[in-house]
């Protein structure tokens, strides 16, 4: 056991599990007797349902993930590039497909069992933005182990100074990147290189949200069939009631009738045994007459 196998293990967890499972892995690294580990699970916190669905986004869905950091890099790259049409390009791509991931973390969490609300996938959103905006946010966002959402940045700095907060778990470290060198040509095949990147970011992020529309278009339909099958099952509910209730105004009925007819029997068992026993008397009289007589 180690800590990036407990975080990744934990950060899957539904928010209202973690606890209860951190704890079981600090005292199993205790009976294990590593302390410093115990120390170090300990330390991960629960994550906000915002953060929860955000990481399961990651975790479901890594071809849109890459996706979406390929898409930050080339807008990051095109605003410091000051490329005013790879800008526009790529900032629709940026809405869209912001809105559409954040539709999909919500649909991912309803499959989970725990549906989020509208302010959380608003801070859903918010992350993804600051993903886009930030590398280091990029970076703690694809390990799947936010703790709080980032909020949302706005514009693409082109200096360091805006930290967003961190998430728990081990960090990665972030790729270094070599000198440029070179004189016009060099600049060139710069910014040609950095416009293919933005291209390709386009091109990516284009299919994936084909791919989530495509996703959103079947879940559409399935909740068309099953609000649809909800209302048959109404309708046939409402009507096996009203039999149930009919059914039950004859049984009524029967019980009674079967009541009413049991007294009735009874009182006719009680007319025969009393018939019986006048006959009985009537015959015993008439015996006795005749054996009277001379």
């Amino acid at each position: 056991m180690d800590l990036d196998a407990v975080a990744r293990e934990l950060y899957a967890l539904r928010p209202e599990d973690f606890t209860t499972a951190r704890d079981a892995r600090e005292a199993a690294a205790r009976s294990d007797g590593d302390r410093a580990l115990a120390q170090k699970i300990r330390k991960l916190r629960r994550p906000s349902l915002s953060a929860w669905a955000s990481n399961l986004l990651v975790r479901e869905r890594p071809d849109e993930t890459r996706t979406l950091l390929r898409l930050g890099e080339a807008l990051r790259q095109a605003h410091h590039d000051l490329d005013g049409p790879q800008l526009r390009e790529l900032s629709r791509q940026q809405h869209v497909l912001i809105e559409a991931l954040s539709q999909q973390a919500r649909q991912l969490a309803v499959s989970a069992g725990h549906p989020i609300s509208d302010n959380a996938q608003h801070e859903v959103e918010s992350t993804l933005h600051a993903v886009l905006a930030d590398p280091r946010a990029a970076e703690e966002w694809a390990t799947g182990r936010l703790v709080k959402p980032f909020g949302q940045t706005i514009g693409f700095p082109a200096s360091d100074d805006a930290v967003p907060r961190r998430a728990a778990g081990p960090a990665r470290s972030a790729p270094s990147r070599s000198p440029l060198r070179g004189g016009r040509n060099g600049k060139a095949e710069r910014v040609d290189r950095r416009t293919e990147r933005a291209r390709q970011a386009a091109a990516d992020a284009e299919k994936a949200l084909g791919a989530l529309l495509s996703d959103a278009a079947v879940a559409g339909r399935e909740a068309d069939n099953a609000e649809q099958h909800e209302k048959d099952l109404h309708e046939r509910v409402g009507e096996l009631a009203d039999e149930l209730n009919r059914l039950e105004g004859e049984h009524e009925q029967a019980r009674t009738a079967a009541h009413q007819a049991r007294e009735r029997q009874q009182a006719a068992d009680r007319q025969v045994r009393a018939a019986r026993r006048r006959v009985a008397t009537a015959t015993a009289r008439l015996s006795g007459s005749t054996r009277r007589r001379p």
